[in-house]
């Protein structure tokens, strides 16, 4: 999920840095486990009697072993595959309960020492049970997402696209959602959003839309899961034309940069200036014109709490003067976006996403939807985002004017779509990070990016 910049980053000066390596290693995956073969070699001779001629010496006797066929024992814990769509519980993939680690990366310089620290091991210890409700969110965000990667083709519209992930993620999670506070136990942790072209960012059909993914489409793919208020944020572009190619280029490292460079103790300022130099090296050709790739700098990376994927940290994609830094136990969305046009966005178009503040204000609502609509909020999404698609799910109807009496009374945040200028094409990459106190954790990162 994109977070706003002021708009005051629009006077920010880009420097030219040498540009960094943005290779990430890729994450090693853990594969299923499986039991023992238990064999049973056991043989039953039996004696062949050679033909001895009368009165002549008996020949020596020859033994011919005869084996059992072996006996496998049934593997145990063992991990069944999953469907497509996806609709195995995660939980039934891994029996004993442990979820695949992510890319872990040592820290270095003057934080090196945290790799072999008994102190720092046992502050990870006790971190283990939030460790792994990252970790299996982390594991259902990349099955169904890789499923979406290979179901997603032009020619399908957008609500298809997104009830596909979402009835994706709430099979896996093992919560649909529909019964009161089920939402809140694990489920959709940010609303699909599927935005294309100029579009950046927070765009997701609401009902009756009836937008259609074509071919020359660029469209960002960006969704949450959360499993006990445990969110991981993370995005990708798909296109069906090569011609975008170096933009996807662009963007993806510019994103692996980001990753690279965020560790404790590590300023927000040099991650952008390190992010902004290489995202600004490419260009793309499109139509015979070559466009050079803008970072679009009112958007940031965030910090992430719990229950609330914007915590109180951004994480800009340009060079900036911001010398706040990254802390021990915290976690980042690092997402960065490009731009073929002006590298800005403004809000745009229907609002679909939003959000309950975690510092609202107790005000007095005069409009009864208004107070009907918050207790369903509360109760089933607490400070979750959720679209209005979700609202329409639970049984609800004739809101919008509660929903925007919520906005304009400072309880719900309501999220645009943020677009470029028309014309132009946007694209998007994004991973969640977790500074664990030993190394920093890469939590998203799988076989695909």
């Amino acid at each position: 999920m994109a977070a706003r910049a002021s708009a005051d980053m629009e006077k920010l000066k880009l420097s030219n840095a040498s540009k960094p390596n943005g290779k990430v290693a890729e994450h090693g995956r853990v594969g299923a486990e499986t039991g023992d073969l238990k064999h049973e070699d056991s043989e039953d001779e039996k004696d062949d009697e050679g033909g001895a001629a009368d009165g002549g010496a008996t020949g020596a006797a020859k033994k011919k072993k005869k084996r059992k066929p072996k006996k496998k024992k049934a593997a145990t814990g063992s991990a069944k595959a999953q469907s497509s769509p996806p609709r195995v519980l995660i939980s039934n993939l891994f029996p004993n309960g442990q979820y695949p680690e992510g890319e872990t990366v040592e820290y270095k310089n003057e934080n090196a020492f945290r790799t072999t620290s008994e102190e720092k091991r046992h502050l990870d210890r006790m971190n283990n049970d939030y460790l792994n409700e990252y970790r299996q969110g982390a594991e259902i965000h990349r099955q169904v997402r890789q499923w979406a990667q290979k179901d997603i083709q032009p020619g399908q519209t957008l609500i298809e696209i997104a009830e596909g992930i979402e009835n994706g993620v709430r099979a896996l999670t093992g919560h649909q959602g529909l019964e009161e506070g089920d939402n809140i136990k694990g489920g959709m942790g940010f609303p699909t959003g599927l935005s294309i072209n100029n579009c950046a960012a927070h765009y997701t059909p609401n009902a009756g839309n009836k937008m259609v993914l074509q071919k020359e489409d660029v469209m960002k793919v960006d969704f949450g899961v959360h499993v006990n208020g445990r969110i991981v944020d993370s995005a990708f572009t798909m296109t069906f034309d090569p011609v975008y190619d170096n933009l996807l280029t662009a963007v993806k490292e510019a994103t692996n940069t980001g990753v690279r460079e965020a560790g404790i103790d590590v300023r927000m300022s040099d991650i952008g200036s390190a992010i902004q130099e290489v995202m600004e090296s490419y260009e793309v050709e499109i139509g015979g014109q070559s466009l050079p790739v803008k970072c679009i700098r009112n958007l940031n990376g965030h910090s992430i709490v719990q229950y609330s994927i914007h915590g109180d940290k951004s994480v800009p994609i340009v060079k900036g003067g911001d010398q706040t830094k990254m802390e021990e136990g915290e976690t980042f969305a690092i997402e960065t976006f490009g731009s073929t046009g002006k590298g800005y966005v403004r809000d745009d178009m229907e609002t679909s996403h939003y959000a309950k503040r975690a510092d609202a204000p107790n005000v007095s609502l005069r409009i009864s939807s208004a107070r009907t609509l918050l207790n369903t909020i509360t109760k089933n999404f607490g400070t979750i985002p959720f679209c209005r698609r979700y609202i329409d799910r639970l049984g609800q109807d004739k809101y919008l004017l509660g929903l925007n009496n919520l906005v304009s009374s400072g309880i719900v945040e309501a999220y645009p779509p943020l677009c470029d200028v028309k014309g132009s094409y946007t694209a998007q990459f994004e991973h969640t990070i977790l500074l664990r106190p030993t190394v920093k954790e890469v939590i998203s990162r799988g076989d695909d990016y």
